[in-house]
């Protein structure tokens, strides 16, 4: 993805490149400081937090947000779990969640409760997080995360 002209500010959060200037909205700002984990965007492939990943870090690098994640005609996996364990409540934290759950069955197609509990630390004020575990399990039974 190509970062707007106008996000010359190599210290810029790459958060507010991506919502003001790219008007790529699915990654929320929650906290500001890297703890919620709602801005989770990839950053060649690994996870990363928008709100402290600074511009200057990510020039070159290939960033993906949930808008590519899946669609509505062809959805993720991961998507298609998560509406079948009904874990999204108020949603705000979803995107972010979504964006770490594909960066661990990328790295790991198979993971355990635990590599589960260690890879998903982004907070959810819902508390679905059983229910995120029970669609991490299943969409890796569906392929790894694979759409």
């Amino acid at each position: 993805m190509a970062l707007p002209e106008h996000a010359s500010d190599p210290a810029m959060p790459l958060l507010w490149a991506l919502r003001d200037g790219l008007h790529l909205t699915g990654t929320k700002f929650g906290c500001g400081v890297a703890a919620c984990g709602a801005c989770t965007v990839h950053v060649d492939g690994q996870a990363a937090r928008a709100c402290v990943t600074p511009l200057g870090s990510v020039q070159g690098k290939a960033i993906t947000t949930i808008e590519a994640l899946g669609s509505a005609e062809h959805p993720h996996a991961l998507q298609l779990a998560w509406l079948a364990e009904q874990v999204p409540q108020c949603g705000y934290c979803q995107s972010g969640m979504l964006m770490a759950a594909a960066a661990l069955l990328a790295k790991n197609p198979k993971p355990t409760d635990a590599d589960i509990d260690a890879a998903m630390t982004n907070l959810c004020r819902c508390g679905t997080y059983p229910r995120v575990r029970r669609a991490i399990q299943q969409a890796a039974a569906l392929g790894g995360g694979k759409r």
